[in-house]
């Protein structure tokens, strides 16, 4: 009997935070599907498709709908930037979603605010086990590279609440305002949570990693781009390396 060897996705919105990525994927294929490059390629013992879903919820919904339907992949990681919420996380940290809301889904008075109209829950848990094994392999990735000198403070893994919108949070009265309706928020971005509501509606496990840029507050857009192509995107494939090795195969 044939080996039957699992596909794993790997998703980021930007450019800058895939770019590591596909310089060290081994060669592989492209595929073109909806104005967007799925790139195959088999590493680290798992078949993977990398591709740019874009920025914002719906342009992720589409991609990982894509990805599931298009090239049955049983396991999606998304690896970016977030901005800080949570009380102690800083940046150059790396934050795991356990689980995902959006924090502009606001269907009131029909439905509570933030739930998920037809779901009766306002948010989506990630996959305990993947979300377990992500965090102790960023972990790892976090040590090393502080042990190694290349991050000047030690950095730190949270496990925890994220939040998504289709909103560049970069002020802080925005950033007070979550914190206030959404206490346990660790960290804002705009596309985790439409890739759970998917991956939800097809029972697929996901995870959602994102390393902190700014405190999502008036200081947010400073040296923004130089942060991801420069340390988000090396933590990125420092991450999902180890989180694939890990893997079974």
């Amino acid at each position: 009997m044939s080996e039957v060897v699992r596909r794993v996705a790997i998703v980021s919105a930007m450019p800058e935070e895939l770019s590591a990525l596909l310089q060290a994927m081994p060669p592989g294929s492209q595929v073109q599907r909806a104005g967007r490059t799925f790139w195959l390629s088999q590493w680290c013992g798992h078949e993977v498709v990398a591709v740019l879903s874009r920025i914002g919820k719906v342009a992720a919904a589409t991609t990982t709908t894509l990805l599931l339907t298009e090239f049955g992949v049983d396991r999606v990681l998304f690896t970016g930037v977030a901005g800080g919420l949570g009380h102690g996380v800083r940046v150059g940290d790396v934050v795991v979603a356990d689980a995902l809301l959006q924090h502009d889904m606001d269907a009131s008075p029909l439905f509570p605010r933030f739930e998920l109209p037809g779901l009766g829950v306002d948010r989506l848990q990630a996959d305990a086990d993947l979300a377990s094994l992500v965090a102790q392999a960023a972990t790892e990735v976090l040590d090393e590279a502080h042990l190694h000198g290349l991050v000047p403070s030690a950095p730190r893994v949270h496990l925890g609440l994220v939040i998504s919108g289709d909103l560049f949070v970069d002020t802080t009265s925005e950033s007070e305002a979550l914190r206030l309706a959404v206490p346990e928020a660790l960290a804002v971005e705009m596309e985790g949570a439409a890739l759970a509501q998917v991956c939800h509606d097809f029972g697929v496990p996901f995870a959602v990693i994102r390393t902190i840029s700014d405190r999502a507050d008036d200081a947010a857009h400073i040296d923004f781009q130089r942060f991801v192509q420069e340390v988000a995107s090396r933590y990125s494939l420092a991450v999902v390396r180890a989180v694939l090795a890990r893997l079974p195969p």
